[in-house]
């Protein structure tokens, strides 16, 4: 990965609409809106990799779906625990840590980050890297940038992603989750441009990456990261939802020898 500057270089000035394509709510124009966005990443520096992976995307109704379908970040902290088997994250994590102590010493020492949050969010996201997703991310991210309900958020996403593609970091073919995610921990695509180190689809690379995504938002070696507590604020830029962040300090604690 090039470094994070030079990233944001890259990316910069890619993420307006102000000219963008309509957005939809339906399969149906969505073949429409992929010649129109073509257009648009052509003129911003978009190759024919990109390109030709942008239009051999497809709608992707169970993004769609999943999408529609976000409950579990609406029930309380003991019920969103209960139904992501917190126990059990807990458990395998404080094994981990015991059984992979010198990367996590290794990461700890360079980005200040101590194991027990990094291992919950790996629970958390992908079951320790054994549930990464099967979707085509591409076709995912595409969808959800012509979807009406956050199609600036996701258009920032696919532009990276193509850049991406353009550079050979990321292939057309790359499967991911319904939203896009890739790799043991989950990053989006603009994430994997500005904090990505090394394969994310190792624990290693994908861990390493979550680290310097915590220091990069703020985390300080040492300062504590429940709610109130310093560290809580990068936890907090890693997932919006409120019952997340808590669940992930709850968690990381608990692995790290705490209650």
């Amino acid at each position: 990965m090039t470094a994070a500057a030079l990233t944001l270089a890259l990316f910069a000035g890619l993420g307006s609409r102000a000219d963008a394509a309509p957005c939809g709510s339906g399969p149906g124009g969505f073949e429409a809106w992929k010649q129109a966005f073509s257009g648009e990443a052509r003129a911003k520096g978009v190759g024919a990799a990109g390109l030709s992976a942008l239009m051999g995307t497809t709608y992707a109704s169970a993004t769609i779906n999943a999408d529609r379908s976000l409950h579990s970040f609406k029930l309380s902290l003991d019920q969103f625990l209960a139904k992501r088997g917190a126990p059990a994250i807990v458990a395998r994590g404080r094994s981990l840590k015991r059984s992979q102590a010198a990367m996590f010493s290794a990461i700890e020492a360079r980005y200040g980050v101590p194991a027990g949050p990094l291992i919950a969010i790996w629970g958390m996201e992908s079951g320790f890297g054994s549930q990464r997703g099967n979707q085509n991310m591409l076709s995912s991210i595409a969808t959800l940038a012509y979807d009406c309900r956050r199609p600036d958020y996701f258009t920032d996403q696919l532009y990276s992603a193509l850049q991406l593609i353009d550079r050979g970091t990321l292939s057309a073919t790359q499967r991911g989750s319904m939203h896009g995610e890739v790799g043991q921990t989950q990053f989006l695509p603009k994430n994997i441009a500005a904090y990505g180190v090394g394969n994310l689809e190792t624990s290693s690379g994908a861990l390493n990456s979550t680290a310097n995504f915590l220091k990069a938002h703020g985390w300080r070696a040492g300062a504590g990261y429940q709610p109130g507590e310093p560290n809580f604020a990068a936890i907090e830029a890693w997932n919006a939802a409120q019952v997340y962040q808590k669940a992930i300090a709850l968690m990381g604690r608990q692995i790290d020898g705490g209650e």
